[in-house]
């Protein structure tokens, strides 16, 4: 019986899909829920199985192909039985090989390689024809399609490569939240040597017990929760001509994946403990590269938090993503002199970075949630205590 492989359904605000990459060649026998192809959203990569055994006979929509809900993907026949194991099916189109895998595979009169190379898109390259040993069947040089060979590279020559759904997605986002608020930008400074000393004397217990390391991200976190429950403006946002405050606090931690920026939601925040916060992002962070996060973790939010620190930075200005009205950017800690007391004292620094959207949030307010941000961090006894 002929199956139709499809598209499966989009969340609202996904308009369109492209695919990314084919595991299987047309011909190619397939288990149950093999993977047969990744389709790339502009928020994560979701993974299309094979609903029963048997053959994929065609492919209908190709690498870099646009598509929507419900689009039909491929044909398949379904096998009813178990498949026997058999030898590889070379396909009926031409199979696109590189110029030095095309010559050896005519020297040694073998067939292209059926199931493919790894080559992009699939292109079989030399190493892929070197690591398979040559088969005893001879085949027609005519059934091998070589590509032709390129030119050499001229000096000062550019490469051009189409945006990701996800870049796309990310760069009319920030062009949205640039020219849709009115945003500013204030600083302060916090002296992390509580945080340091109570994460030194407290992070191999922590482990033993909860079975996840004791990071910086979770005492940023619950200083930011204290903070926006004294502060509910900074946890609000503008909805047509109304103001909208959240009664729970969802964080949107900015992660920095192989496929670009995500922004997983830790819900309800107020309710999570250290233990939950750190095992929480460790997992987002272990997904994000594998593009296995799910739509729904990456919506909502009332407030994002991004360190720019893990990569070095000593200082910047965070974009904020709406529709939430402020976003806290975390810097690298060193070492610096400062005064205390009236004494030049050296201590673990950090810069911190709240924007704000100016239309709903006045100074006041930014300074002051800042302010108690960076006496949480300085004093985490405030928030455990509930100061």
């Amino acid at each position: 019986m002929s199956l139709e492989i499809k598209v499966p359904p989009l969340a609202e605000s996904i308009t369109e899909a492209t695919i990314l990459v084919w595991h299987v060649t047309e011909g190619a026998l397939v288990q149950r829920d093999q993977k047969l192809v990744d389709i790339e959203t502009d928020k994560v990569v979701l993974e299309v199985p094979a609903p029963h055994a048997g053959v994929l006979q065609r492919i209908l929509k190709e690498v870099g192909d646009k598509v929507q809900s419900h689009d039909v993907l491929a044909l398949m026949e379904e096998s009813q039985a178990e498949m026997p194991s058999s030898p590889p099916i070379v396909p009926d189109v031409p199979v696109r090989t590189m110029p030095a895998a095309g010559k050896i595979l005519r020297e040694q009169g073998r067939a292209p390689l059926a199931e493919g190379g790894s080559g992009r898109g699939g292109r079989i390259l030399k190493e892929d024809v070197i690591n398979v040993p040559p088969s005893p069947e001879r085949v027609p040089p005519s059934s091998v399609e070589t590509i032709p060979e390129l030119l050499p590279e001229k000096p000062r020559q550019e490469r051009r490569t189409p945006l990701s759904p996800l870049r796309r997605r990310v760069a009319e986002r920030l062009m949205a939240s640039q020219s849709g608020t009115a945003t500013l930008t204030t600083f302060n400074e916090v002296d992390m040597s509580a945080v340091l000393a109570l994460r030194q004397r407290h992070k191999d217990s922590f482990e033993k017990k909860h079975g996840i390391r004791l990071g910086l991200m979770s005492f940023f976190v619950k200083a930011v929760v204290s903070a926006l429950q004294r502060y509910p403006v900074l946890n609000a946002r503008i909805e047509g001509e109304d103001w909208v405050t959240p009664e729970f606090i969802d964080i949107g931690v900015a992660i920095g994946s192989k496929r670009g920026l995500l922004v997983p939601i830790l819900r309800d925040a107020q309710c999570l403990s250290m233990a939950d916060i750190e095992r929480q992002i460790a997992d987002f962070s272990q997904r994000a590269d594998a593009g296995h996060i799910a739509l729904e973790e990456l919506s909502g939010g009332t407030f994002s938090i991004t360190n720019g620190g893990v990569f070095g930075s000593m200082l910047s200005t965070p974009i904020l993503n709406p529709p939430q009205s402020a976003i806290l950017g975390v810097h690298a800690t060193r070492d610096r002199p400062v005064v205390v007391e009236g004494e030049i004292v050296i201590r673990p620094m950090n810069y911190l970075a709240l924007s704000y959207d100016h239309r709903l949030i006045d100074g006041r307010e930014a300074v002051l949630g800042l302010v108690a941000m960076k006496e949480g961090l300085e004093d985490p006894t405030r928030w455990l205590l509930d100061l």
